[in-house]
């Protein structure tokens, strides 16, 4: 059973009662796979699951894409359903607001993730994950969940959530899923549909070279010449950046890692392709 609501005041009236735990995937919409497969794993772990589907407009910067960022809840509603009907007796909630919803007048909290978001997109998107982690931390107080599903693909902002939980000593475990794929090896993306046809057969070239420093790291178990093969791919100027970091703390010394992440993004006009793969060391 799939219940959609648009008021703040009617998803508090909803959670109030309950007692027992339950899941909770926070999305902007315009569904894919990748997002299903959050909502199913949810559907797999708890008998409630809640479904926000918000264009947070405190993490786009004045020069980003919020205005035409894809809206199509009555798609995603359907996917939804069709996702539900799969597991019979689960219910679903869908919170889907307007602005005024999640941020009421006169609300001016605003939550800071320090350390984790110093670089990366944190230092090409000011104020970005300062609004991410602003929208998590009201959508945790109205849903209260028990367990949140974030998708990987944008790893940095897994980590930002997951230190924020740490921080603020937040009950709710936070659970990375895995990246999901078009079978030529682009990551999903509610902004791949901005692509080209063109443009998509361009943009592999960021998993391709991601999976080729991986498997570098992996054979040679030394980072230099995985080193040298980005700085080789920057030469390209359509990387915004190609990085090896530690996969904990996305720190740039990785001589004690255990775990790296090897983080890209590849730029097509002006749409940014974010992508990444993690590589354990023996």
């Amino acid at each position: 059973m799939v219940t959609l609501i648009r008021k703040t005041a009617e998803l508090v009236s909803a959670r109030a009662p309950e007692t027992s735990p339950v899941g909770f995937v926070p999305t902007m919409g315009n569904l894919h796979a990748g997002h299903i497969s959050l909502l199913e794993r949810a559907l797999r772990e708890f008998d409630t699951v809640y479904f926000s589907i918000f264009v947070n407009p405190k993490q786009f910067g004045p020069n980003e894409d919020f205005t035409r960022y894809p809206r199509t809840l009555e798609n995603d509603l359907a996917l939804i359903e069709a996702s539900g009907a799969k597991f019979q007796g689960k219910r679903i909630i869908v919170y889907s607001p307007e602005s005024s919803e999640v941020y009421p007048e006169g609300q001016g909290q605003t939550v800071e993730v320090l350390g984790v978001t110093t670089d990366l997109e944190g230092a090409l998107r000011p104020g970005h994950f300062a609004g991410v982690a602003t929208v998590v931390h009201r959508l945790f107080e109205l849903v209260r969940p028990t367990v949140a599903y974030f998708g990987l693909k944008d790893y940095q902002q897994y980590l930002v959530i997951r230190q924020m939980v740490a921080d603020l000593c937040l009950p709710v475990k936070i659970i990375g899923m895995p990246i999901v794929r078009e079978p030529s090896g682009l990551a999903l993306s509610s902004r791949n549909q901005y692509l080209s046809a063109e443009e998509r057969q361009q943009g592999l070239v960021l998993s391709q070279t991601l999976r080729k420093i991986v498997d570098l790291i992996r054979t040679k178990r030394d980072l230099r010449e995985a080193k040298a093969l980005s700085a080789e791919a920057l030469r390209d100027p359509r990387w915004n950046y190609l990085e090896i970091r530690d996969a904990e703390t996305l720190s740039t010394d990785t001589r004690r890692s255990k775990n790296l992440t090897v983080l890209g993004v590849f730029q097509l006009g002006t749409t940014r392709l974010l992508d990444n793969m993690q590589v354990e060391l023996p």
